[in-house]
């Protein structure tokens, strides 16, 4: 009997617990609904940071069921009002073939007007698309253009990006000081590439004085991110001393 008392009541806690998860995921559900509602009733009057939100909520799948050709509808007609955040998720499905057809070329048009009007993530993205010469012709030093017009904003990605070209010398002489200048800044900003970058330039003195424990320091940083890679560096620097 004592057994039987007690199997039901670890199932009324287990309930009780089931349904304190569940009811804050449901609320968020129709909050997201709800909100998409209200996006869509706007973006059908034509604002246009509605059209982009319904439209990043179609791309994510919040509140709506997810819709990647939706989500390029509603981008496109806010893109052409002018809005640079919407003209940047709009190449971006241009360059990874998202709910149309992949076209690089048009996924860099799209992204070069947003970064003209000085949004980061899209000066990021005409930067990678410079690096591997996708809808354009390769050319680093244009790379390296736009991803100081991002970093000069504070932008991390920005920062990572200089430093990645500049440790690498493709579009400007090799510089691993400012390398480490940059890997230092994304750091600070939490772009996790750069505490791998770090510990790499700690422990082979590039940029930096050759410093072990240093090293040891920023692996664990990115271990600690997940990253598997500096996780088995770091298992080997604790392995060497």
């Amino acid at each position: 009997m004592k057994s039987r008392k007690a199997v039901a009541a670890v199932l009324c806690l287990a309930a009780i617990w089931g349904a304190s998860q569940v009811w804050p995921a449901y609320r968020d559900l129709r909050k997201s609904a709800e909100a998409a509602r209200q996006y869509r009733a706007q973006a059908e009057r034509g604002d246009a940071d509605a059209q982009y939100r319904i439209g990043s909520a179609y791309y994510y799948g919040k509140g709506v069921p997810q819709d990647y050709a939706k989500a390029v509808h509603w981008c496109r007609k806010s893109a052409g009002q002018g809005l640079a955040k919407a003209q940047y998720a709009l190449g971006y499905c241009y360059l990874d073939g998202r709910g149309v057809q992949r076209n690089p070329a048009e996924g860099v048009r799209w992204c070069r007007q947003a970064a003209v009007q000085g949004y980061a993530p899209a000066q990021c993205e005409l930067a990678v698309a410079y690096c591997q010469g996708q809808g354009v012709t390769q050319d680093y030093a244009e790379a390296l253009r736009w991803y100081r017009k991002a970093a000069d904003q504070g932008d991390a990605t920005g920062y990572y990006g200089l430093g990645y070209l500049c440790a690498r010398g493709e579009g400007a002489p090799r510089d691993h000081e400012e390398a480490v200048r940059c890997y230092r800044k994304a750091a600070e900003l939490g772009d996790a590439r750069a505490f791998a970058d770090l510990a790499h330039a700690f422990q082979w003195g590039q940029g930096v004085p050759r410093d072990y424990a240093e090293a040891a320091r920023w692996y664990r940083k990115a271990a600690d991110g997940g990253d598997a890679v500096e996780q088995m560096y770091l298992a080997q620097a604790y392995r060497n001393g």
